[in-house]
């Protein structure tokens, strides 16, 4: 069976949506997760953001609703066609591309913030990844992230619980090996100029650049 299968999302991203679709439980993760982020920005109006791996936008229209200034990429060109059918639908300007994370369309120093949720532990080069996004970032600018920890925990969890037994994630959509311990982000991060880490649960990680 092929590991980190990224073409389930190609499949299945008509359905994004679809109350009834895999992944709409995913969008029941934002008020959590901007819980978390909102420790460290309490004011989104007007922020320059961007969501790395938007899938079909679930947390862009979550911080479009913020008052934010949101753009969002995705490697896949039917999410980014899900995701800009239902923005249109929804009446929220956000400006949507496809393309790659470890090379992204945007100039040095264009966002105030990059989200980056349930993405790092899918891409193909992880460092890289995290240098287009100190390179797109302000100075003083803040990336906001989560990832899987690569632990026993997560193996049982998420790859024989949930994938296998219970069926609640497609199987084959997870490589466990490509799944990243926290002191490892914390040592890419610190040679691409971030500081200040604030790590929560070893799977949800809040970072800012100086």
């Amino acid at each position: 069976m092929k590991k980190n299968n990224l073409e389930l999302y190609d499949l299945n991203a008509a359905d994004w949506w679809n109350k009834d679709s895999q992944f709409y439980p995913l969008y029941y993760l934002n008020q959590p997760r901007f819980e978390f982020f909102d420790r460290h920005i309490t004011d989104w109006h007007d922020l320059n953001a961007l969501d790395v791996g938007c899938g079909g936008g679930f947390s862009c229209e979550f911080m479009a609703a913020r008052g934010v200034r949101v753009s969002g990429i995705d490697r896949s060109p039917q999410c980014i066609e899900a995701a800009q059918k239902h923005a249109r639908e929804s009446g929220w300007a956000i400006d949507y591309r496809q393309g790659t994370a470890e090379a992204m369309p945007y100039a040095n120093d264009t966002f105030d913030v990059v989200v980056c949720v349930d993405v790092l532990e899918h891409v193909d080069d992880v460092p890289r990844v995290l240098s287009e996004v100190a390179r797109i970032l302000k100075p003083k600018g803040t990336f906001f992230f989560d990832t899987i920890n690569r632990n026993f925990k997560s193996r049982l969890v998420m790859i024989w619980l949930m994938e296998n037994i219970l069926g609640e994630i497609e199987k084959g959509i997870h490589d466990w090996e490509k799944f990243i311990k926290p002191e490892e982000l914390v040592d890419l991060l610190s040679t691409r100029g971030f500081d200040n880490f604030d790590i929560k649960d070893l799977t949800c990680l809040a970072r800012h650049f100086d």
